[in-house]
């Protein structure tokens, strides 16, 4: 099996793919305004041909892992059948979502039929009302039951995305640990991360996940190995839990070491870093299985333009407005 290296000897068994950018909530630390169509707005999202291709692609070249990412993806009338088309290939063992959970409930038992083997949800707040004024959004038990009917549907454990804000939910560490106390739920801190859009935000509410785990450790927490499939989140458990803690840190020291992750934008582009420049086209060998082989040969090359690390430490984010326009 070709394996995807790159000039720092680092593997890359993951793979993000956006299905489309377009979100229904208003996350003031992604899409405060609401969703509003990016220069590309001219050209549509990939279909389920091409995305059928392009993870096959990727499953060929050592990828294990597929996220299907946004925006919100279950916006995509044809999301079941994207699921299906992705685990078409053997390679994919793990198949995963990341969602706002507002079409939790209804959809997820089909989502797992299809397919689906694992499943994020976004909860920046257990407390409706402050949730509300992050979301835009009054979901709260909406998503809240979407998750109870994800453990009704068959899966073991949920992992629960919660985006770290200074005097907003750092605030509440003891709150989150009640809840996952009887739960099998990996709640994972993720830093704010600095966008082109959000500076501001990030300049007022940035609070490192290192200030988490400083109170999580004299609790009892420990760190556990890391899988060569997982994200980067740095995982504890606590022997009295059924749940565990992750903690994302994209400014920590050598956070970039342990990269294996690729991403793809819903129009098609392979991203080498979620705070890289623009990404390399790959839509054009995406038309018909016969460009396959040059499709591989495109996205293994690419990998020589990864650099060994981003730049947020400088300020500089990119071609990242926001975090729904490569999947975050």
């Amino acid at each position: 099996m070709p394996q995807l290296i790159d000039a720092f000897a680092r593997k890359f068994y993951y793979l993000r793919l956006s299905v489309t950018d377009v979100c229904n909530f208003r996350c003031t630390y992604c899409l405060p305004d609401g969703y509003r169509p990016n220069g590309n707005s001219n050209k549509s999202f990939l279909s389920l041909d091409e995305i059928r291709r392009v993870t096959h692609a990727f499953a060929e070249l050592g990828t294990e892992k597929v996220r299907l990412t946004g925006g919100e993806p279950s916006l995509r009338r044809d999301f079941v059948d994207i699921i299906a088309a992705v685990r078409s290939h053997r390679q994919i063992r793990t198949l995963a979502v990341t969602t706002n959970g507002y079409r939790l409930e209804r959809d997820i038992a089909g989502w797992r039929d299809a397919g689906l083997t694992a499943l994020n949800v976004s909860v920046d707040s257990l407390d409706p009302r402050q949730f509300q004024l992050i979301t835009g959004q009054d979901k709260f038990r909406q998503v809240m039951a979407g998750i109870d009917a994800a453990f009704t549907a068959g899966f073991s454990k949920v992992k629960v995305n919660t985006v770290l804000m200074r005097n907003v939910n750092d605030i509440h560490l003891h709150s989150f640990l009640a809840w996952i106390k009887t739960r099998p739920i990996q709640l994972r801190f993720i830093e704010l991360m600095e966008t082109g859009d959000g500076g501001d935000l990030f300049r007022t509410r940035h609070i490192s996940g290192d200030t988490i785990r400083r109170q999580l450790i004299p609790m009892g927490w420990q760190l556990q190995p890391r899988g060569r499939s997982d994200g980067p989140a740095l995982v504890f458990r606590h022997p009295d839990y059924q749940g565990e803690i992750g903690l994302i840190m994209p400014y920590a020291k050598d956070f970039c070491a342990s990269c294996n992750r690729l991403r793809v934008s819903a129009t098609g582009n392979l991203h080498l870093c979620l705070f890289g420049e623009d990404g390399i086209p790959l839509r054009d060998l995406l038309g018909e299985d016969r460009a396959l082989e040059l499709l591989k040969e495109r996205i293994s090359g690419g990998l020589r333009l990864k650099k060994q690390t981003h730049f947020l430490h400088e300020g500089n984010t990119g071609s990242t407005r926001n975090l729904s326009f490569i999947g975050g």
